[in-house]
């Protein structure tokens, strides 16, 4: 049977390594059976083809005409990937429409969505997952260059500022991850293959969690902070004729929501099989007769925070007004985890049941 295509973006700031992964991806992931569809990067083919931010009127005529190009290649690549016969199709962006969003202003931003009557959710989250490759102008300061790409400017101090915003621009997704130079340049592509294949179940999905009660945070202080976005969250349990765990979810912000269906299978404390499908608002509303009557819908906002090249998910609840759950996803079941300095952390809670969202699903109406 056909899988669904999967979608991916690979981002990053200047001289991140983004030519050299997309060879690795090419080689790794077609050795796995994958047939792989690059998308090349927008932004340089306009510019070298005579279409820039100064040749334009304004930057953001620019921007309007890369993010129309963007996603109508992206269109034309889906149509291609349905028509295929390979079982395993992945489809790589280089950078995605997002990036836009670093080098604009939120109200320029704001204005070309209205032109091209899109919404940022709709944009953000129409990827299966996104991976940012930091620049080399963080960590790995001796091998920053420019001169491998014409389209390319940036002092390294310039490199930092465009790398924090594209971090910014992203963070939200549901799968977001960054990779950085903590190791040598070949260790970080094993690594960004290593995430790749996490999240496409290779050889198996699964999810490795780490989950913490902490005290009950500054929102409006998080809501400041540049890496952090709010999400709106509805998750409702279906019945289910096993011992999986089936849940339906809207995920949004502002009015502007996509639906997800997702299964999970305990592996052990700390591990989970995991097979998540994106809905229509139809078939999500159709799955919501389902419902497991004996649980109550989990209405939460989730705060998704990049700290340290990390990706928290801090949950809040309406029925605690004491304490929140934080959470990560790891590659690694021993990776460290670094905790930004704002959250404290009363203890761990990822063995422990009566913080799963299917216990609290019981008291969310108390």
């Amino acid at each position: 049977m056909k899988r669904d295509t999967i979608k991916i973006v690979i981002t990053g700031g200047p001289c991140a390594g983004k030519s050299t992964a997309m060879s690795r991806i090419q080689d790794y992931f077609t050795e796995l059976g994958y047939a792989v569809l690059f998308i090349s990067e927008t932004a340089t083919e306009l510019i070298t083809g005579g279409v820039s931010p100064w040749s334009c009127g304004t930057v953001t005529d620019f921007q309007r005409c890369q993010l129309q190009l963007q996603t109508e290649k992206e269109k034309a690549f889906a149509q291609a990937a349905a028509t295929m016969t390979a079982q395993k199709v992945l489809i790589v962006c280089d950078r995605g429409a997002m990036d836009s969003r670093a080098y604009m202003s939120a109200e320029a931003f704001a204005e070309v969505l209205q032109a091209l009557h899109r919404n940022e959710v709709e944009l953000r989250d129409s990827y299966d997952a996104v991976f940012h490759l930091v620049t080399a102008a963080k960590g790995a300061e001796a091998f920053y260059t420019t001169a491998n790409n014409a389209a390319r400017t940036e002092t390294p101090e310039q490199a930092v500022l465009l790398d924090d915003r594209l971090i910014a621009a992203w963070t939200g997704h549901p799968h977001f991850r960054v990779i950085d130079n903590s190791t040598g340049f070949d260790g970080k592509m094993k690594r960004l293959m290593a995430e790749i294949s996490s999240f496409l179940g290779e050889p198996e999905p699964f999810e490795i969690e780490r989950k913490y009660l902490v005290a009950y945070p500054d929102l409006s202080y998080l809501q400041s902070l540049p890496h952090c976005r709010r999400v709106e969250i509805i998750q409702t349990y279906l019945c289910s004729a096993n011992a999986d765990e089936v849940r339906v979810r809207r995920r949004g912000e502002n009015g502007h929501y996509l639906y997800f269906k997702t299964t999970k299978r305990t592996v052990s404390g700390l591990k989970r099989v995991e097979v998540e499908k994106r809905l229509s608002k139809d078939e999500y509303l159709t799955l919501l007769m389902s419902a497991d009557t004996s649980k109550r819908q989990i209405r939460k906002d989730r705060y998704c925070l990049t700290y340290d090249n990390q990706y928290f998910e801090l949950d809040v609840y309406p029925f605690w007004d004491d304490k929140a759950i934080l959470e990560i996803e790891l590659s690694d079941e021993k990776a460290d985890v670094r905790f930004p300095s704002f959250f404290k952390v009363i203890r761990e809670v990822t063995e422990d049941p009566s913080y799963k969202n299917a216990a609290l699903a019981q008291i969310s109406g108390q």
